[in-house]
Order: structure tokens, then sequence, then C-alpha cells
């Protein structure tokens, strides 16, 4: 979806033939992600799914993933109070499906099944941004986190603080990359907010989720996101 993705792998084999076949995986499959989810793709179920080409049972039918996503998307706007929303409106005021404030997360988060099969490895996925890390280093660094940079929003040259974590993800949401691109559900309206909104937790999918809404949504909305063990918010 016009982003950079790389995965790091940490361990004494790291460079080995089963190591690169896995990460190769990951690569493929956040490709098909891409080809499937992406509304910037002609040929995607999503965009078929946006012209009415199909319906949401055709295409769920097809690609079985296609309702996993839904089913998450609707879990989302319920858990986020409406703050997160997967119905968002053209320039002519249809409410179309886009997925994509869930689908990356999503993806990483595939990518993390298949790189917790490494045993004596650590591994970081960065997609965009947004990270997941985990697994243990059985190496001469052992458990040693991984340092996150969050980069600073009025300077993006900068790296305004760092999170150091060794399992979970972190998620960012903000306007410094893309511009005005996230919607608030309740006006149908950009936002005219600065800055960015990190959120970190055990869940890349549901940091990335609570990442989208807390930055378009009430600041009350924290309240939420923290209620829950182990996470935590960064406001920038």
């Amino acid at each position: 979806m016009g982003t950079v993705v790389s995965i790091h792998v940490r361990g004494p084999r790291s460079e080995g033939a089963p190591v690169a076949s896995l990460v190769g995986e990951c690569l493929a499959d956040l490709q098909w992600v891409d080809e499937v989810f992406s509304p910037y793709r002609p040929g995607s179920a999503v965009s078929r799914l946006r012209r009415g080409d199909l319906t949401v049972r055709q295409a769920a039918a097809i690609r079985p993933e296609i309702a996993e996503v839904i089913d998450l998307c609707q879990e989302a706007t319920r858990r986020t109070g409406g703050a997160f929303s997967w119905l968002l409106p053209d320039d002519r005021g249809r409410l179309l499906i886009d997925p994509t404030g869930l689908v990356k997360g999503w993806a990483i988060a595939r990518c993390v099944e298949r790189l917790e099969t490494l045993r004596g490895h650590a591994y970081c996925v960065n997609v965009g941004g947004d990270v997941a890390v985990g697994g243990v280093d059985g190496g001469v660094d052992g458990d040693r986190p991984w340092q996150i940079g969050l980069q600073d929003p009025r300077d993006p040259g900068r790296v305004a603080e760092v999170v150091a974590i060794r399992q979970g993800g972190v998620a960012t949401s903000g306007t410094t990359a893309r511009g005005a691109h996230l919607i608030d559900p309740s006006t149908g309206a950009w936002p005219a907010r600065r800055g960015s909104v990190s959120v970190i937790g055990p869940s890349i999918l549901w940091a990335d989720v609570w990442a989208t809404a807390l930055f378009v949504g009430a600041p009350a909305l924290a309240d939420a996101a923290l209620a829950q063990d182990a996470w935590e918010v960064i406001r920038l």
C-alpha cells in the first residue's frame, strides 16, 4: 500500500537458510495482503467491493480472510465507541469499505505468527513505522530489548522519544508522513489536529486500531485504551 517494510532477525543463526525462508514467506504474505486489501489497486478484492463488482458474501467465499478482516473492523468500531471506522465517505458522500486502518496491523500480526516459530531468535517487523517485536535472542545479547524510535511530528528528521520493548507492538498515527488522510467518523471530516499518537501494547493489531482512534477521537478515549493491562499511549 505504498509503504516500506523491513524485517530484522537477531540470533546466532539468523543468517541461515531457515530464517531466510521464513522471512521470505512473511514478505510474500505482505504482498498478498496488499493485492487483496489495497483500495489503491483496481483489481483488489476491496476495490471490487467498493465498485459493487462483488458482494461481501461473494468476496468472503473467494477469500475467507476478507470476512475475518470485516469482523475485526466491526469489533474495532465497537471497542473504540465509533472512533475507528472502516466505512468512509468518498468525494460524493458514499460510504465505501476501507479496512486499511486495521489491515496493516493485521498483516504484521500474520508475520509475527510465522516468526514466533523461530527458536533462539528475536525479531522486529516494521511496516510503515508500525512495529512488532518478539522472540528471545539465543546469543550473547540474551533478552536485550529492541529500541524503537518515535518520529518527532514537528521535525521528521528527529527522534522525539525511544521506546524499549521486548514483546508486543508500537503503532503511530498522525499526519506527518501522509498529510491529512485520517477522517473523524463523527464529523466525516479530517481532524484539524497536529502531532501524533503512539500506542504500545501486547498486540500490534489493536495498537494500530487504537492509534488511529485516539488521533481522530476525543481525548477521553485514552482512558479506554489505558484501561487495558500493559498498554501505554504517547502523544507528541
